[in-house]
């Protein structure tokens, strides 16, 4: 007899749930592609009175970085400094020992500034949001 399980639909999760669920996965994940060497990565972007106006959030995990979140405010857009910040994670990437970077993004956000940059497309999502399309791109890092 199989036992009674429950789903649930949860809008507001509780944070110790969700992260024993990553957790779990993590373990699964470890198991059977091996020890992935996950760490987070962050890279910050900061004007003269130390106000974050920029930053690229992400994870690095067997031998690839992930670009989970890049954001400039828009008024130092255009100045190079998404180039630095992108160079600057993909190096510290590097040191750990990734060998390629991927990431997610939508036509109405950058992909060709990716594109520019080495990243190629991979996949894409039409109609996501309407109208426009979402986009993967990964790169080999030197």
């Amino acid at each position: 007899m199989k036992p009674q399980l429950k789903i649930e639909i949860v809008e507001e999760p509780k944070l110790d749930e969700t992260e024993f669920i990553v957790q779990q996965l993590i373990k699964f994940n470890s198991r059977c592609a091996g020890e992935g060497n996950f760490r987070q990565l962050a890279v910050f972007l900061r004007d003269a009175d130390e106000n974050l106006v920029g930053g690229l959030v992400g994870s690095t995990y067997w031998q690839w970085l992930y670009i989970d979140v890049f954001w400039i405010q828009e008024s130092y857009r255009g100045g190079g400094y998404g180039i630095s910040l992108l160079a600057a994670a993909e190096q510290e990437s590097i040191k750990r020992g990734c060998q390629y970077a991927y990431l997610d993004t939508f036509s109405f956000q950058a992909p060709e500034f990716y594109q520019k940059l080495g990243y190629t497309v991979f996949g894409e999502l039409p109609n996501f949001p309407e109208g426009y399309s979402g986009f993967f791109l990964r790169k080999v890092l030197q």
